[in-house]
């Protein structure tokens, strides 16, 4: 025989799996895709760098890529200023990370918050490379 107090403890377990179930499905992505706007940015300082041709290691630079939700880059690139001033670089740079943090802060995007710092850059082979980091990692593009 069912009672009135099970029927209630039913229900109350199916509010809460509801809730919980509900909850799980609008916590924000953190690897998410980026937003085609952003990706063709990405695209575009991509064909910017080009090849990163260099002769000598005072040609390499780095550049900031993306934004994290609290803070700082995703990620460094390495290019060359050998045939860029990097102006166009830049600002499609500074573009892309201002489209990241818009697009973070309209899906709600949270982050991990640790600092990427920039490795530097080094010419090898012709070409300008990000520096393998003192962790035997190495975060290019």
């Amino acid at each position: 025989m069912h009672t009135p107090t099970y029927s209630a403890l039913r229900a109350a377990c199916a509010a809460i799996l509801l809730l919980a179930t509900s909850a799980c499905g609008s916590a924000p992505a953190q690897d998410a895709p980026p937003a085609p706007g952003n990706a063709g940015l990405l695209a575009q300082i991509q064909a910017e760098v080009g090849a990163a041709a260099c002769d000598s290691t005072q040609q390499c630079q780095t550049i900031a890529i993306g934004a994290k939700a609290c803070g700082g880059p995703e990620r460094y690139l390495a290019w060359s200023s050998k045939d860029n001033d990097g102006k166009k670089l830049k600002a499609l740079a500074q573009a892309q990370a201002e489209a990241s943090r818009k697009q973070q802060q309209a899906d709600g995007m949270m982050s991990t918050c640790s600092i990427v710092t920039d490795p530097g850059a080094t010419c090898e082979a012709g070409r300008c490379v990000l520096q393998k980091s003192a962790m035997g990692g190495n975060s290019a593009m």
